[in-house]
């Protein structure tokens, strides 16, 4: 199993091999992080997947509406389909005032290189589903956390004490020993965080023990799931 989630450098993963432990590592590209990740049985990714022609994915809103007030705010609507080729978040706005009369959101921009990396890769490698799930780490947090959301941001240091206290009572001593592993990569601490709590949701995906945000059948036009896992 591995959790992943984007950086500086691409794309960092954490995976726990058959023997219980982890490994991390940065890959500058998807293409390279499926190929090192080949064995994997389940991939948590904290990245958009499927992309709505126009309004909010049902998983975005379910995933909302299970987080505190503080936290909904981290699930931002999914880019339209029709803004992954924008360049510029002007253009961007352009083509969602155009679509639904509103701008896009500057979250959701500064996420579309990677968005559109993730769909391109599985839109040409379909195996490559069977097994890459979208995560979203705040949500796995929260049900970690016996179905409370954190309380502080993930960037400030009370919150990344609280997600850390999270992933030691799992995984003792992980972080230091995944730290040292990344020395010189080009990652945040809070990346590291959120590729470990996508990690707990792809071992309960494992398991059989997942919940899944979005109807079954619900897909976008390229045939990529609208669905997150936790």
């Amino acid at each position: 199993m591995a959790g992943v989630d984007g950086c500086r450098g691409g794309w960092l993963a954490v995976e726990q091999g058959v023997d219980g432990n982890l490994a991390a590592f940065v890959s500058p590209t998807a293409v390279a992080l499926l190929a090192r990740l080949a064995r994997a049985s389940c991939i948590a990714v904290d990245i958009p997947i499927g992309l709505p022609e126009a309004g909010s994915r049902a998983c975005d809103l379910e995933a909302r509406s299970l987080l505190s007030t503080r936290r909904k705010a981290s699930v931002f609507p999914a880019p339209l389909r029709a803004c992954l080729g924008a360049v510029e978040y002007q253009d961007a706005c352009a083509i969602r005032q155009r679509i639904e009369g509103k701008k896009m959101s500057r979250q959701a921009f500064n996420l579309i290189a990677k968005i559109r990396e993730m769909d391109e890769l599985l839109r040409r490698d379909r195996s490559a589903g069977r097994c890459v799930f979208e995560a979203h780490p705040e949500l796995s947090f929260a049900l970690w956390n016996h179905g409370q959301a954190m309380t502080h941001n993930k960037k400030q240091p009370a919150g990344r004490l609280e997600r850390r206290a999270l992933i030691e009572s799992r995984w003792p001593e992980a972080v230091a020993r995944l730290r040292e592993e990344l020395r010189g990569e080009h990652y945040a601490l809070d990346d590291l965080h959120d590729a470990l709590a996508a990690l707990w949701s792809a071992c309960r995906r494992s398991q059989g023990r997942e919940i899944v945000l979005g109807a079954a059948q619900a897909v976008d036009r390229r045939g990529l799931p609208m669905r997150i896992i936790a």
